[in-house]
């Protein structure tokens, strides 16, 4: 099954002298979206990758005419794993500065690198796509909604990954899963960082995965894993610069009475988190429903928040006295607080939450009621 993706269009962000990055997490089709465009375009195309060192050269010369000459006769430049290469930003100003009409597309899997590079060099001549494992979204063109909700218990042991979905058994589905974990999981952090070993960046995932859902505190993961708070805070930006984890922090405009300073930890696939702590046992075994719950949805709405710019700040809300709320986006100048329950019975709003917030709204996101939330 060839899955779709929203933006197999590219077409629609491809500009003459822009650059086009597509970001996201390893494995997850950046390659196959970038190669099914370029097989579809009538354009004249060179693709490279940046896995093939000879291309590094004339890539990180810094020279126009080199670029020049390296581009001559072309419509689109296309370059995979662009990440590896060094100063690949500036490589693609020159591109899009200086050779009239020219295309530019990059994929990269590493956003620590690819980001730092292109950032400044490329102000103003990008576009960035954010391309995530499969959304529900993505889904609906393959199965329809009621489909999908028999398959809840699925996608949150085994995640979203294309390979794992479209896998036919249990047994391929763990299997690519370890794999990932195993074998592409840190790959960029240990390429770039001179990493001998992920067995800590391991480590600290294992504990992340069973504090989803909860305040991480640095000092306790440093205790834990015998390391300084300032090594646990670098390992944790490299696993969220390289897709691994991503972040909620705190809101408050009333700091006496609201967490502001601690944050939320949550895994850019449920199945990868379940391959961390080596745990596929179906939802009804499961004493971590919850959590594994609240990631999924707090993910999908995050997805589909990037394909249907939604435009958000996205944060959690808890007191000292222990009121919360797991969900909050601040947009278009209002806040939106949701309420993340595996169970369906019925839940209060915190009534603190709306004394200290009269004008926002508040719902609660069950099984009842998810999807409308994550892929209408």
């Amino acid at each position: 099954m060839k899955i779709f993706r929203t933006y197999q269009d590219l077409d629609k962000y491809l500009k003459p002298n822009k650059a086009l990055l597509i970001m996201g997490p390893r494995q997850v089709g950046k390659t196959t979206l970038l190669e099914d465009y370029l097989s579809s375009t009538g354009l004249k195309v060179k693709k490279v990758t940046g896995d093939d060192i000879m291309i590094h050269e004339p890539l990180s010369s810094r020279s126009l005419q080199t670029i020049t000459s390296f581009c001559e006769g072309y419509d689109i430049i296309a370059i995979d794993e662009a990440q590896k290469i060094p100063h690949i930003g500036i490589g693609m100003k020159l591109m899009v500065d200086h050779i009239p009409n020219i295309k530019v597309i990059a994929t990269g899997s590493s956003s620590f690198e690819l980001s730092g590079q292109t950032g400044e060099p490329l102000t103003g001549r990008k576009t960035t796509l954010m391309l995530y494992p499969i959304a529900q979204m993505e889904m609906l063109h393959h199965l329809n909604k009621y489909e999908l909700t028999e398959k809840l218990d699925e996608f949150l042991i085994f995640g979203s990954y294309p390979d794992v979905i479209t896998s036919e058994t249990l047994r391929e589905k763990i299997n690519i899963l370890n794999e990932l974990v195993g074998s592409y999981l840190f790959k960029d952090v240990l390429e770039f960082e001179r990493l001998k070993s992920p067995q800590l960046l391991i480590n600290l995932l294992r504990l992340l995965a069973f504090q989803i859902g909860s305040e991480v505190s640095i000092n306790e993961l440093s205790q834990n894993l015998k390391v300084d708070n300032k090594t646990v805070k670098r390992y944790i930006e490299l696993l969220e610069k390289s897709f691994i984890i991503f972040t909620l922090r705190g809101f408050s405009k009333n700091l006496r009475k609201e967490i502001a300073k601690k944050s939320k930890y949550y895994f850019y696939d449920t199945g990868i988190r379940n391959a961390v702590i080596a745990n596929f046992n179906p939802i009804h075994l499961r004493n971590d429903k919850g959590q594994l719950w609240e990631n999924f949805i707090i993910l999908e709405r995050i997805k589909r928040q990037s394909y249907t710019h939604i435009y958000s700040n996205n944060f959690f809300w808890r007191t000292w006295s222990g009121k919360e709320v797991d969900f909050i986006e601040e947009r278009d100048g209002k806040l939106y607080g949701y309420e993340i329950k595996w169970s369906a019975k019925n839940n209060k709003v915190p009534q603190l939450w709306l004394d200290t917030y009269p004008e926002a709204s508040w719902e609660v996101i069950n099984r009842n009621n998810y999807f409308d939330f994550i892929a209408s």
